[in-house]
């Protein structure tokens, strides 16, 4: 068994950090591209999926040389999606509640 395979790289915080914004901020890009196709609006959902392959492009490039952002990419990325989804759900029952007043 090789033991330097099961070595933790060492982590660069900062590039990690970046990892994390950026699969976050993926996320919410990519939940606001499928509200926008849900909503069939065209030119958003266009817009939303440019951003998206935009910043999805620099998590895999920074994590595709080293497993360990692998990880801060997972959780940017369940952070990201759900507090996405939370904010939409809040804008929806804001609207409701506006509609029923």
């Amino acid at each position: 068994m090789n033991l330097a395979a099961l070595t933790i790289p060492e982590i660069d915080p900062l590039l990690a950090l970046a990892v994390f914004v950026s699969t976050a901020a993926t996320d919410t890009v990519y939940v606001l591209f499928n509200a926008a196709i849900v909503s069939r609006r065209r030119v958003a959902a266009a817009n939303w999926s440019a951003g998206w392959y935009l910043l999805s492009a620099f998590a895999v490039i920074s994590y595709t040389q080293e497993w360990i952002y692998v990880a801060f990419a997972a959780v940017g990325s369940w952070v990201g999606a759900y507090l996405t989804v939370a904010w939409l759900h809040a804008r929806e029952t804001r609207a409701a509640q506006a509609e029923g007043a």
